[in-house]
């Protein structure tokens, strides 16, 4: 769970820091970009997680929460990753891809837990 905090929380810092560090604090090197990165690495950092520890997945007694907040943050990483995707890079399609990977694979592996 510290590595999904961290995942998650690091592009949401990167963004606050860049916005008020831009427009506060007169640091004009603290573009977008700065904060978009994070962003789009964070889902495929997500997706090994979930690759790494999909057994709690599968044992819904040990790894409840573990799923639940993997799909929150997923769904709070699509839109914007999807922004991105459309109007700033085309590597962001591999952090789109990486965030539906990991909506239908917890479905799955919840299907088969309950087989």
């Amino acid at each position: 769970m510290k590595y999904l905090a961290v995942f998650t929380l690091a592009p949401i810092f990167c963004f606050a820091f860049q916005d008020l560090g831009s427009k506060y604090g007169g640091m004009d090197w603290l573009t977008y970009e700065y904060a978009a990165w994070p962003m789009m690495i964070g889902p495929v950092l997500m997706l090994l997680l979930f690759i790494k520890y999909r057994e709690l997945i599968r044992d819904p007694r040990k790894g409840a929460n573990f799923s639940q907040v993997v799909k929150m943050v997923s769904f709070l990483f699509l839109i914007p990753n999807v922004f991105a995707a459309l109007g700033y890079s085309w590597l962001a399609w591999i952090s789109v891809l990486s965030i539906l990977t990991i909506l239908v694979a917890d479905r799955q592996l919840k299907k088969q837990a309950r087989a």
